[in-house]
């Protein structure tokens, strides 16, 4: 069983990072290097997020998480290849993780040996894109969460894992948005646990192409129409 060493990136103390972290941690993988990104788009994001899971519990912060195990944090202005390959020029790494970030491109997704993977909040290929969530429930597609390989497009390359969150009714967007939170640390800590295994090989698989376009952030209207579906029960995928 070989641990990988990684870097784990995010944006400043975004609770999708933050749950990640916590759950990777909890189970022995730590990573060499956080790098957050410090920026007005962090800052929407973190915002955004933390709208959508309204009323459900937070995981502790990066920095308190980093502090208690040790972890160095460096920041940046963007995440992108040039200023990426700077802090981690001479770094060993055979993995980059994710803890939900700006879409990166270029060399960087070749510095790890082993790849960039990241934890998507939607189903793959189905859900690709922005708003994962509102859009499944709009669309009718399975509300769930992808473990992934980074390529050059938006959540394109190879699988690893994928899961659906069991829909019941009564659920609200915001439970949601919460159960795809929690379940894309968990793909994720299974992930680096199958990496530990040597089961990569076997899980690896293309995703093959999708029914629906690549998902934008979803407007106001959007919302309304999926908080309405899960309300009144016309979502098609509950599971009672």
């Amino acid at each position: 069983m070989t641990r990988p060493t990684f870097a784990f990136l995010a944006l400043s103390e975004h609770p999708y990072a933050r749950e990640m972290l916590r759950q990777i941690l909890d189970a022995g993988y730590k990573p060499a290097l956080i790098v957050e990104e410090q920026s007005e788009v962090a800052d929407e994001e973190r915002s955004k997020f933390l709208q959508r899971i309204e009323g459900h519990p937070l995981a502790p912060t990066i920095a308190y998480q980093a502090a208690k195990h040790g972890i160095p944090i460096q920041t940046l202005a963007i995440h992108r290849s040039e200023p990426l390959l700077e802090i981690l020029d001479g770094k060993p790494l055979d993995l980059i993780v994710l803890g939900g970030t700006r879409i990166l491109r270029g060399p960087i997704l070749a510095y790890p040996s082993g790849g960039v993977i990241n934890s998507h909040p939607g189903l793959l290929p189905d859900c690709r894109g922005s708003a994962s969530v509102a859009w499944s429930v709009v669309h009718d597609i399975q509300v769930g969460a992808s473990t992934h390989f980074c390529d050059e497009g938006i959540d394109t390359g190879d699988l690893l894992l994928r899961r659906e969150l069991p829909v019941r009714r009564g659920m609200t967007y915001e439970d949601l948005c919460h159960g795809t939170l929690v379940l894309a640390g968990v793909l994720m800590k299974e992930a680096l646990v199958a990496y530990d295994e040597g089961r990569w090989p076997q899980l690896r698989h293309p995703q093959g192409e999708s029914a629906w376009p690549t998902f934008k952030n979803a407007p106001d209207e959007v919302l309304a129409v999926a908080r309405q579906k899960l309300a009144d029960g016309t979502y098609r995928h509950f599971v009672d």
